[in-house]
C-alpha cells in the first residue's frame, strides 16, 4: 500500500484510484505497517506499553515525512501544514517522553 497502492487498490477492488486517492492509499499503508511494528517479536517478551509506543512512534515518524513530501510534490490543503507539525509535535513528544523515563 505504500509503495504501490493503485496495483493493490486494482487487485483487492476491480477499480483503479487516481489523484487525491493514491496519498490516502499511502496514509493507509503507513498505518498498516505500524501496526505491524507493533506486533512484531522483538525476541524478549515486549511489554504492551512497549509495543504501542513503537507503534506510534514510527506512524507519526513516517507519516510526517509523507505528508511533507506531500506538501513538496504540490499537494496544498489548508490543514496539511498544521496536520504536519501536529505530526511532528506528537512524535517528538513520544521521544522526549521515553528519554525522560528511561533517565528516572
Amino acid at each position: 500500500m505504500i509503495v504501490v497502492p493503485v496495483l493493490v487498490v486494482r487487485l483487492l477492488l476491480g477499480e483503479d484510484v487516481a489523484g487525491v486517492g493514491v496519498a490516502v492509499a499511502r496514509c493507509f499503508g503507513v498505518a498498516l505497517f505500524s501496526l505491524g511494528v507493533a506486533c512484531w517479536p522483538i525476541g524478549a517478551p515486549v511489554r504492551s506499553d512497549s509495543a504501542a509506543f513503537r507503534a506510534m512512534l514510527v506512524y507519526n515518524a513516517v507519516i510526517a515525512v509523507f505528508l511533507v513530501y506531500l506538501a513538496t510534490t504540490g499537494v496544498s490543503g489548508m490543514l496539511l501544514w498544521p496536520a504536519i507539525a501536529l505530526h511532528a509535535v506528537i512524535g517528538l513528544s513520544l521521544l522526549f517522553a521515553r528519554h525522560g523515563s528511561d533517565a528516572s
